[in-house]
């Protein structure tokens, strides 16, 4: 341990960590990330699980948001080695062959979508055009705390369909395949697609494959995170792995603290220092059913049905908006259901780099109960299988978690919530308190910039970006050297 002073330390190696200390340091700061693992990038990280030269990504796969950040883009990472790879197809979503057409698919120009959905090709043009049109300026906005917006006319139309339930956004379609498609996007929010506001997460990820696509990174989604690393040090960051803080006592000395955890983890290291209504309000902080995840080692490729799904590097199987929408309340009441919902990665087919020769690597999850052990493998499984005859005739060797061994390898994904926190129209705007800095605690010099604060859960860095903007001008009277855009 050090006990060299700095102007900042960060707690945890996420990309929030990661970017908060990034703009700290752009801005003349001495700033340490300290990270608790032996290895830096929280839920975005790889290694192999399962056989030699098989990499799995052991949290976040696929990249929408990170390909198209505002302030990733702003950073020279292309030039510290990250390098993406765009399947043909972004996304794609089977049916059973009983409905009719055999996928839906996301491709990158929403003309090219359209034109796959029948009756409903202009209800899509008339929905995603605009936003599409947009997205450049609007992303800044919607990607951010609450405040006025840059463009406030844009967003109040983005605004109008964001804030419905994903069923009522769907209904608005006749097709199968368009209702699909939209329910598979909005799962991703992790909660009943009757919620209010569960649209936004819809239309932000098909707006940003339409603008950026669905990339995955090459070599794994390390790649992300190291450079990112290899970034913060050429611009004079230190980091150190293997230094986990329990107290504020583990920490070397500083103007300020910014944390890449979220509430549970805060309130056990710095609760005692924090106003009572901060406190309150963390204690009462909700955190969003979890996830359980398979890692495969094939024998091939996964043998999809829908040539759609043989060319993409994400497929949502869950089969038609009815069967989605059931399968996302039944989770969030408690359930496990027999059909879940399930997002499927197929990285190795566009990244040889991820298997050997001949052979695939392939990552998925559905939804669980908050804390849930239930073995889903079968279920999981089967889901798969229904739509890719003889998949498990491929599997070669495979690897597991549950919740809680979700949380134990990155403990801000308390219960198994890989969000940090439920998303739902209660949090949207109070992440993780009540206020319009929401990266501020009220004890001095400490910060908090995880996915627990906005613009949420997402591989994209903005919130280490907006703490680290607050605690340049509150702690250094300084305004933050990296402005965004999404250009």
């Amino acid at each position: 341990m050090t006990n060299q002073p700095y102007d900042a330390v960060v707690v945890g190696s996420g990309p929030n960590g990661l970017s908060a200390a990034i703009v700290l340091a752009r801005a003349g700061l001495s700033v340490l990330v300290l990270e608790a693992r032996s290895t830096f990038g929280g839920g975005v990280r790889s290694a192999e699980l399962t056989l030699p030269g098989f990499v799995h990504d052991l949290g976040s796969a696929v990249h929408p948001l990170a390909a198209g950040s505002p302030f990733f883009k702003s950073l020279p990472l292309a030039d510290h080695g990250l390098e993406y790879i765009y399947p043909p197809v972004a996304a794609a979503h089977p049916f059973d062959p009983s409905v009719g057409k055999t996928a839906a698919a996301l491709f990158g120009a929403v003309d090219d979508t359209a034109r796959t959905l029948g009756a409903d090709e202009q209800t899509y043009r008339r929905l995603l055009e605009p936003v599409v049109r947009h997205w450049p300026t609007l992303a800044v906005d919607v990607l951010g705390p609450l405040r006025f917006p840059d463009h406030p006319l844009d967003m109040a139309r983005f605004g109008l369909d964001a804030v419905l339930p994903a069923t009522w956004l769907a209904s608005r379609f006749k097709t199968t395949e368009a209702r699909g498609l939209i329910a598979g996007m909005a799962a991703h929010s992790i909660q009943p697609l009757s919620n209010v506001t569960t649209a936004a997460i819809a239309l932000v990820l098909m707006a940003a494959g339409h603008h950026r696509g669905w990339p995955v990174p090459k070599g794994g989604s390390q790649a992300i995170t190291n450079a990112l690393v290899s970034y913060f040090r050429s611009l004079g960051g230190h980091l150190e792995t293997d230094r986990p803080v329990r107290s504020m006592n583990d920490l070397p000395k500083s103007r300020v603290v910014v944390f890449d955890l979220t509430p549970k983890q805060l309130l056990s290291i710095v609760g005692d220092r924090f106003p009572t209504l901060y406190r309150w309000q963390l204690e009462r902080y909700r955190y969003g059913p979890g996830i359980f995840k398979i890692d495969w080692a094939l024998d091939g490729p996964i043998p999809f049905t829908a040539p759609e799904c043989r060319q993409a590097g994400t497929v949502h199987l869950g089969g038609t908006l009815e069967e989605i929408t059931d399968a996302e309340q039944q989770t969030y009441d408690g359930k496990h259901p027999d059909r879940p919902y399930v997002l499927l990665a197929q990285q190795s087919l566009f990244d040889p780099t991820r298997a050997p020769a001949g052979k695939q690597a392939a990552w998925a999850y559905c939804h669980v109960p908050n804390g849930s052990t239930v073995d889903m493998t079968g279920i999981i499984e089967r889901q798969v299988e229904r739509f890719a005859p003889g998949f498990r005739d491929r599997i070669l060797a495979r690897a597991t978690m549950n919740t809680a061994q979700v949380e134990a390898w990155n403990p801000n994904y308390v219960g198994g919530d890989i969000n940090g926190g439920i998303i739902d129209v209660r949090q949207l705007f109070t992440r993780p308190t009540l206020s319009l800095t929401p990266y501020r605690t009220g004890a001095p010099g400490v910060f908090i910039c995880s996915s627990a604060t906005p613009p949420g859960g997402g591989v994209h860095g903005l919130c280490g970006y907006h703490a680290a903007r607050v605690v340049l001008r509150d702690s250094f009277g300084k305004s933050v050297p990296v402005e965004l855009t999404n250009e």
